[in-house]
């Protein structure tokens, strides 16, 4: 399983981000062709992305790739250079339904076959930013078996709302939305940005609420954000402790073949061992959470 807790936005059009993003070390980078690229840069900015893709330095971090959307003139050559190019994920923006994740899987599997690329090997992402898309998640998180994560964008969520960002209550619906149609898809889900660069305060208390929902990241535009986030994320030597007693106890279970799992005279079933492995590999990926 990859761990994504963080997904750091790169403009495609910036060769200087583009060639140094992956030594902030993120779980994952989005070169982003769509919001981030104005309309006179988008073919440079193609070229940029794809050469980026095959920068061996970025081996480890999952390369995503924003295209535009397909019913624009530049989707579809967004999705050439990314997929030919290697990228691992595409990251479709204003999913509004499952259609669009249909439609954008068959253009996905006609350029692996024209490429010579593995068919089914890039993976899709679908960002959710409107009413229609929350009322639509979990369609769309289960519209293809090449979904990993879906991501709420903020921004445009709430202007569809007819809101603005405040405290956390407009987006708090949405949030649990998107989140359970993830879970009952068994897909990852991801957080909005944090735009205030600043507000480190902000920031870190966001963060311990949607980890407190169940989030397993967060978008993030600023590169500073990335240790903090992960730190956040990082499990208590407490935390780390019971669940390597919990992991040692299924595995003695599963070696002397029984169906039952106890530990101190308590019964563990699956989802807490699953729990305890997701946090010993936070813990192997991060460390253990500094004050």
């Amino acid at each position: 399983m990859r761990l994504r807790r963080s997904m750091l936005f790169v403009p495609g059009s910036s060769a200087a981000s583009l060639s140094t993003a992956f030594v902030f070390k993120p779980d994952s980078v989005m070169f982003d062709l769509e919001d981030a690229v104005s309309l006179r840069e988008k073919d440079a900015a193609r070229l940029l992305v794809f050469h980026a893709l095959q920068q061996p330095l970025y081996d480890g971090i999952e390369r995503v790739v924003r295209i535009n959307p397909l019913d624009t003139p530049f989707g579809h050559d967004d999705l050439q250079a990314a997929i030919r190019g290697g990228a691992d994920t595409i990251r479709l923006p204003k999913t509004d339904t499952p259609e669009q994740v249909r439609e954008l899987e068959a253009a996905v599997e006609r350029i692996e076959r024209d490429c010579g690329r593995e068919v089914g090997s890039t993976h899709l992402m679908a960002a959710i930013e409107s009413a229609s898309g929350v009322v639509n998640a979990l369609a769309i998180a289960q519209a293809s078996p090449r979904i990993t994560g879906i991501a709420l964008a903020g921004f445009d969520y709430v202007m569809d709302m007819q809101t603005q960002r405040g405290d956390g209550t407009e987006l708090f619906y949405a949030r649990c939305a998107v989140l359970h149609a993830a879970r009952a898809a068994k897909i990852d889900c991801y957080d909005v940005v944090f735009s205030d660069l600043d507000d480190e305060e902000g920031f870190l208390k966001e963060v311990d609420l949607i980890k407190r929902l169940g989030f397993n990241g967060k978008s993030l535009i600023n590169p500073r954000q990335i240790e903090l986030l992960h730190n956040a994320y990082a499990p208590t030597q407490e935390e780390m402790d019971y669940a390597r007693r919990v992991v040692a106890a299924a595995e003695k279970a599963e070696k002397q073949g029984l169906g039952v799992i106890a530990m101190g005279g308590k019964m563990i079933d699956g989802p807490v061992v699953d729990n305890a492995r997701r946090v010993l590999d936070r813990a192997a990926a991060s460390g253990l959470r500094k004050e």
